[in-house]
Formats: C-alpha cells, structure tokens, sequence
C-alpha cells in the first residue's frame, strides 16, 4: 500500500469521510495466480512470479487498496508448516494441510515451533525481504504483519470437527492448544514487525470463529484474539467470512477496528452489531457476483449496496470475504467504476 492509501485507510477507520468511498479487496493465492495467467505451483515456487503478479495488481488497478498487500504465502499451509504439517501443493489446486493431532495426548507432544526457523515461515520470510527494494520502489510498502488466527490453525493441525468436539469433551486439551499456537502466532506476527519497521497493522484471518456459538467463543477464542491484537499498530484487520452475527458485538473487545466478513450479513446489519467502532470491508457476493457474474451485474449490485448504506463512514468497498478464483479484470473494473459513480 501506498502512503496515500495508508492514509486513507487509518482515516476511514477513525470515522473520516471519503468520496467517493474508499476500495479495497483482499488478494492472495486463490485469485492471483490465475488471473495472472501462471499455475498456482509456479506462484508460490517462484519469486520472481510472485512479485510480477502483484505487481500486475497494483498497477492495473491503482485506486484499488489491495489488503494486506504483497501478501507472502504457501495458502493453507502456511503456519501449521512450522508444526511439522505436511503440506501438499498440486500443480494447479489450493494447498492444504494434513492432520498432526490424532489423539488429545498429542496435544501435550507437540512443540513450540521457532518462525524464524521452522516450517515454511522462514521462506515467507526471506521473500519479502528480498523483493523490499523493488516493493518500495513502486511507492508501496509492506503494512500488514499477517498469520491466520489460532482457531483456524488448530482446525487444520487436528481437522474442523475434531477439534469443535474436543471444545465440548476436554475443553482443558483445547485450552492447552490454544495457549501454544497464540505463543507460535505471537512470534510470528512479532518477527514481522521486527523485520519490516514500516509495518503498523496485523491482519489475522480464521473462519472457525464463525462456527463457533458467543459462550464458546468468549472461553476458546476472545482471550487469544486479544493477546494478538494487542499491539502498538494502527490497524487491527480480522477476516472471517464464516457467519459473525454471534461474534461481531465482541470484535471491539478483541481489540479489532476494520472487518472483513461474509456476504450473508449486511453492513447496516453488522454497523448495529459493532456499534459503529469497527470499520468494514465489504460486501457484495464474491462468486456468484463478482467472479460468476457479468459486468452489468457487478455494477447493478455494487450500486445498489452502496445505495442502501445508513451510514458511509468507516466503510472500505469490497466483497464479503476474500477475492475469489475466476474474477475477471472487468469485472473488477466494473466494481470501481459503480463505486466512484453510484448513480
């Protein structure tokens, strides 16, 4: 992100009015690669193809905040590498991560893995520091120290429902866990700041909350969101495009200021919820509309969500949840130009 944008916005999240409303998706592996025109594999596998897509990003849509902004990372198997997750990565396919934990006891064997050496962090890592000088020469910088949150990667060390049961029958094993991934994912977020002075924002990203009901959430989730989130940055980003009506009236207690959510809920809906203390970051459907739909269509909805808004403040234009595979540059254009004239 540029100083400007930087700008913008730690200024819609203090509740300052922009028009037109400010744009911003969030781009990662899912989306990137292929609309690129490379295969998933080589995205991750190459630096040099890494760089060039987001630079492609970037410079086919400058009004566009791009979030979290040259996002350094293997999808799903990002941070339960550094657990010893074995991770596998087909040519063209979204990675994923294979269980670790099949049995509570292996909760108490599992280590307390170093970012700076174990799993794929390391490689992240030294990405990002070798494409700095070309980031910065584009005006952009890196912002965002990003990890998913703790309840996604215990999903993914010992499976969904594997561990939304262990809540309900050893809620003391589920506490343990909870404990030594926030430590890991604390780490993480902490060597990125460490490395990257320019950073002043987190970005954690975990759905789980969103299967979770408002009691379990306050004992398994709300404590280690906390713990992570407080930091001396500006921004406080949480994606969870899992429902969120049980959990939003709890994100000013997490300690979160911009929200990126699902499409299931409206942004009146969730202003009510937050009471307006959270910016948000949404919301139009992001597969049947944005990515499955024409551009006459992208700008009917678009138009209409903007339209409907009670309230413009502390409002970032997107879609519900991250920026989905197959969403063509058109459509992304459409999008922009129905923001920047609703009517």
């Amino acid at each position: 992100m540029t100083d400007q944008q930087w700008e913008i916005l730690k200024g819609t999240i203090k509740g300052e009015i922009f028009e037109p409303l400010p744009i911003g998706f969030i781009i990662d592996s899912p989306w990137l690669p292929n609309w690129y025109g490379v295969k998933i594999l080589d995205y991750f596998s190459s630096d040099e193809l890494w760089l060039k897509a987001n630079l492609k990003a970037i410079n086919d849509f400058p009004d566009v905040m791009f979030l979290p902004g040259f996002w350094s990372e293997f999808g799903m198997c990002t941070e339960p590498s550094g657990f010893g997750a074995r991770g596998t990565f087909p040519p063209d396919e979204f990675p994923f991560a294979h269980k670790v934990i099949n049995s509570a006891d292996d909760i108490d064997n599992l280590p307390s893995p170093d970012p700076r050496t174990d799993g794929l962090l390391p490689f992240m890592l030294n990405r990002l520091k070798l494409a700095q000088p070309k980031i910065e020469a584009t005006g952009h910088k890196i912002r965002f120290a990003v990890a998913r949150g703790p309840l996604n990667v215990a999903s993914y060390l010992m499976g969904s429902t594997e561990f939304l049961t262990m809540m309900m029958m050893q809620p003391d094993k589920v506490e343990s866990l909870m404990k030594k991934i926030t430590a890991y994912i604390k780490d993480w977020l902490h060597l990125q700041m460490e490395t990257f002075p320019s950073i002043d924002g987190i970005f954690l990203l975990d759905d789980i909350i969103g299967f979770m009901g408002q009691e379990e959430f306050r004992t398994f989730g709300l404590p280690y969101f906390k713990e992570l989130f407080d930091a001396n940055v500006s921004v406080k980003f949480l994606h969870n495009d899992a429902p969120c009506r049980e959990s939003a009236p709890l994100l000013p207690e997490m300690g979160v200021n911009l929200f990126n959510m699902g499409f299931d809920v409206t942004l009146n809906e969730l202003k009510e919820l937050t009471q307006g203390k959270v910016a948000l970051v949404g919301n139009i459907p992001p597969r049947d509309v944005l990515a499955s739909g024409t551009p006459e269509d992208v700008t009917r909805v678009t138009r209409e969500l903007v339209s409907s808004l009670k309230d413009k403040t502390k409002v970032i234009m997107s879609c519900g949840g991250g920026m989905p595979p197959g969403v063509k540059t058109e459509n992304i254009a459409a999008f922009v130009r129905a923001v920047r004239s609703p009517r």
